[in-house]
């Protein structure tokens, strides 16, 4: 991948990013613990479903924040390494990673074989086949 068009699909991609995490902080999602945002309910008369159902709205929001910021950490990562000259480089093996991974995950760190690898060793550490 060119790097110049690198650049520009990892700016595109750290603004998307940016926006979205900001919008999760303006909600207050990020500044609320659990209990104060239960406790909202309480006052009111719940079911027990009801009480369930913001718990899971709120985790599967914390959950989306989080890899969001990931995504973020990962790009911000990408735009280093173009500077420092080593982007599109496999930082396993040192070879190059493919143009086609790159266009596909910009924020690639690892070529195919290293990936795919890394998620093997993953899945057995977690007691996953």
């Amino acid at each position: 991948m060119e790097q110049s068009a690198a650049r520009e699909h990892l700016e595109s991609e750290r603004a998307r990013l940016a926006g979205l995490r900001d919008e999760f902080e303006r909600s207050g999602l990020t500044s609320e613990s659990e209990s104060a945002n239960l406790s909202e309910l309480s006052g009111s008369d719940q079911h027990q479903a009801d009480v369930g159902t913001e718990t899971f709205d709120r985790e599967r929001d914390l959950s989306i924040y989080e890899q969001v910021s990931a995504e973020l950490a990962d790009v911000e990562h990408a735009l280093r390494r173009l500077e420092e000259g080593t982007y599109g480089t496999c930082e396993a093996c040192g070879r190059p990673i493919a143009s086609d991974r790159l266009e596909a995950i910009p924020a690639a760190r690892l070529c195919l074989e290293d990936q795919e690898a890394a998620e093997r060793e993953a899945r057995s550490a977690s007691g996953q086949a």
